[in-house]
């Protein structure tokens, strides 16, 4: 849970609407689980997490909410789905990307797991 915690600390979300509990997902850079945690953590602290992703990520946070939600852990509040233009590196055309985001609130489940894995440590 510590390298957990440090991940968070050191973690760099950018976002054009600098949401403090929105987590950007990528399916190639960091384990499933890690964005499980990481959205357990975040629900913690700001009582719900935006988890959104582009593209191939999509079923990656799909993935993610239903686990939460699975285990009694958080609460479908919002799903958002639109397309959005991605400036292509060559400076061409624009790639439309396909975006889903999607909102989940804790429940007291959550605060009584997080409080018994905190035990354990």
């Amino acid at each position: 849970m510590e390298n957990l915690t440090n991940g968070v600390n050191n973690m760099n979300i950018s976002d054009s609407s600098n949401k403090k509990n929105r987590i950007q997902v990528s399916n190639t850079k960091k384990p499933l689980f890690f964005y499980v945690n990481l959205a357990k953590k975040f629900m913690q602290i700001y009582n719900e997490v935006e988890l959104s992703a582009l593209g191939m990520a999509i079923a990656t946070v799909v993935t993610i909410a239903e686990i939460l939600k699975n285990n009694g852990l958080a609460v479908e509040k919002k799903i958002a789905t639109s397309t959005v233009d991605i400036k292509n590196e060559s400076g061409g055309r624009p790639i439309q990307k396909t975006k889903i985001e999607i909102l989940l609130g804790k429940t007291e489940k959550l605060d009584e797991f997080m409080a018994a894995a905190a035990e354990e440590n």
